[in-house]
């Protein structure tokens, strides 16, 4: 097929007119890291050792000191505007990039994990830092990873010779680059908002739930009793084996559906063994409860979960949602510490005979409900704050397919 007015037919595909298909290291410096003798000659200078290349992020290990000779140095050293790339460990990870900014420790030379790629005049490395990106999560990188040998190393030489395509105006790449650089700055506010919102969110529980913050009118002492006198265990189980949402309990999400939690099946296919959860029950497995894996079962009218959960539900006079919130505590969680630890239960697991002793301090249900009613909000509001990320997260990913392929172009 002919393509469009405007484009051209090429090796990697067609491409506007006015871009050009040439090798990474025809638009700029691709050096590999070495490593260093501990003891070899040169003065101490310092050594960036990474735990990771992110999208567009340097996840800093620490930054040690190695002897290196001035020539070493300088061959080595990084710079404001170097594109720095995982040179290995991995398929997931091969290739993932990220600028090396003035922010992070500056003099430094690189280790031999990474390969730097210094971009010449007029090629905008913010740019190539985006095109590369682009290439790690379609799986370019993964591709040439693999052509030599059956660990994944993406090789100095074989990224300089990688052929892409590149507009050949430096205006055009820098338009790109910015409104590229637009999403990702909104992505990070919506990350930091989030992240402020979660702590609001916890502080919050923290005084609403234990009562050191009262909401307006309500007064009145809070009481303390035993789990076991205001709730009660359940032990119902699928015995005719109907098919029903299988769920596992996730220590930050709650309940989940387990085929999409693990991407695959890790439930028995015999359900007839497993217990019934129904909507508003509570429910923990009990060789993990200790690290904060007990949720409220709003997902469904009716679930299941593997047999060696504790389930329960909740009498008059108590509101569901209040009292798994207050579980959530970290004070609860060292609470069934102590209790799975004096527990006769070899195997470390916190069985109802034991978690039902554990004493909680209550105030009445209609304050229980208005703090419910708080917290839920709190809960939507977080929602829907994530939910608009991941929909900017998509949007930047269809973004990227469109500018850096030229298919879309800028003004």
């Amino acid at each position: 097929m002919k393509p469009l007015p405007g484009y051209k037919q090429t090796e990697v595909g067609v491409i506007p007119v006015e871009w050009e298909v040439c090798p990474v290291g025809q638009k700029g410096e691709v050096i590999t890291g070495k490593a260093l003798a501990v003891n070899g000659p040169g003065r101490q200078r310092p050594y960036l050792r990474t735990k990771n290349v992110f999208d567009g992020r340097i996840d800093i290990d620490d930054v040690l000191t190695m002897p290196m000779t001035d020539e070493q140095f300088a061959q080595f050293r990084v710079r404001q505007g170097d594109v720095l790339l995982n040179e290995g460990q991995s398929l997931e990870l091969v290739g993932r990039c990220a600028m090396y900014r003035e922010e992070y420790p500056e003099p430094c030379a690189i280790q031999n994990q990474l390969v730097r790629f210094r971009a010449r005049d007029e090629v905008s490395d913010l740019f190539a830092s985006y095109l590369f990106r682009h290439c790690q999560q379609t799986g370019v990188f993964a591709r040439i990873a693999l052509q030599t040998t059956s660990i994944a190393h993406l090789g100095g030489s074989r990224f300089a010779r990688l052929l892409l395509c590149w507009p050949k105006s430096e205006i055009e790449q820098n338009a790109i680059a910015e409104a590229l650089s637009d999403v990702d700055a909104l992505l990070t506010s919506l990350d930091r908002l989030i992240a402020k919102k979660c702590d609001l969110k916890q502080a919050a529980m923290q005084q609403l739930l234990t009562g050191h913050t009262r909401l307006p009118g309500f007064k009145g002492e809070w009481v303390e009793t035993r789990i076991a006198d205001i709730a009660s265990p359940t032990s119902e189980k699928n015995c005719s084996g109907e098919s029903l949402p299988v769920l596992t309990c996730s220590k930050h999400l709650g309940f989940v559906d387990s085929l999409g939690f693990f991407k695959n099946q890790v439930f028995s296919k015999d359900l007839s063994t497993y217990k019934i959860i129904k909507r508003d029950e509570i429910g923990y497995p009990a060789n993990h409860v200790e690290e904060g894996s007990i949720g409220l079962q709003d997902l469904y009218d009716v679930g299941l979960v593997s047999p060696i959960y504790v389930v329960f539900s909740v009498g008059e006079g108590v509101n569901s949602f209040f009292l798994h919130r207050l579980l959530k505590l970290d004070s609860y969680r060292q609470k069934f510490k102590t209790a799975t630890s004096s527990s006769v239960d070899r195997r470390g697991s916190l069985r109802w005979p034991e978690f039902s002793t554990i004493i909680v301090k209550l105030p009445p249900l209609p304050e229980q409900a208005a703090i419910a009613e708080v917290l839920s909000d709190m809960d939507a509001e977080l929602a829907a704050l994530e939910l608009r990320r991941d929909k900017t997260r998509a949007l930047k990913q269809g973004m990227m397919q469109e500018l850096l392929t030229g298919r879309t172009r800028l003004v």
